[in-house]
């Protein structure tokens, strides 16, 4: 896969995907999200490679969001169908995603780590949702997913003042998972998952799928739904390998089928 505004590699099981526009603070213009797409395409697909870590190349963000100057000097404003950055309009990766937040995640920024399911920040980050100090919303889902994320009216103080918070103020309020020194920040992701990889991956994927799908239900009705990866897990090796190591005092050794 030809790429030139994205990092992407794999290894161990393990998805690395790196914004690659150090120079405009991996802001995203319409090719970047275009080959983003293309990324989490081949993520969702590989049956090899079971979680991702998503973060911007440098020290100083992980995205600034929209490339403003791009659109300014009358760049294309379009995404792919799977939204900004490839990822948050996304609805077939059930695979978890962990953001690596490296810096500042502002505006379209914060929207891609809102579409990850766990955030893990430097502590010189700042996240926030300033659109509407430059006559834009937050249209690639962070209206919706921040007062989804954190309280009401803790996400309406951040949304209709534009305001930034800091790394602290986020874990604070629930936003982001831990707080590290910016060097140890992908290790960070790292640990997580690798914790993560502990675990069976049709277990992981079945679980994402039930919780997402089922979080605007009530709960009878969400505990009464159909998952389709709820009834793949029921059929598959990985259901009989778990309880078989676990009484055979061994680790399980899961083949994600």
């Amino acid at each position: 896969m030809e790429l030139e505004f994205v990092r992407y590699e794999k290894r161990d099981r393990i998805a690395r995907v790196t914004i690659n526009r150090p120079d405009v603070m991996n802001a995203l213009h319409p090719p970047a999200s275009e080959e983003l797409s293309r990324v989490w395409d081949d993520f969702a697909a590989d049956p090899d490679v079971w979680v991702a870590i998503f973060t911007g190349a440098g020290e100083r963000a992980f995205s600034a969001g929209n490339d403003l100057k791009f659109q300014a000097s009358g760049g294309a404003v379009r995404m792919p169908p799977t939204g900004f950055g490839g990822i948050t309009a996304r609805r077939d990766l059930w695979k978890p995603v962990i953001a690596a937040v490296n810096g500042v995640a502002l505006g379209g920024g914060l929207e891609l780590a809102l579409a990850c399911d766990i955030v893990v920040a430097a502590e010189h980050a700042r996240l926030g949702l300033p659109e509407p100090r430059v006559g834009l919303l937050a249209a690639a889902g962070g209206v919706h997913r921040l007062p989804r994320h954190i309280p009401l009216k803790v996400a309406m103080g951040y949304m209709l003042t534009g305001r930034h918070m800091t790394a602290a103020e986020a874990f604070r309020v629930g936003l982001v998972n831990e707080v590290v020194p910016g060097p140890e920040v992908v290790p960070a992701a790292e640990r997580w998952a690798k914790e993560i990889l502990e675990c069976s991956p049709l277990s992981v994927q079945a679980t994402k799928q039930a919780a997402l799908e089922g979080l605007g239900m009530p709960y009878f009705d969400a505990l009464a739904g159909d998952y389709p990866l709820v009834r793949t897990l029921w059929r598959s090796e990985d259901f009989v390998e778990g309880p078989r190591a676990f009484a055979e005092k061994r680790k399980p050794n899961w083949k994600g089928r």
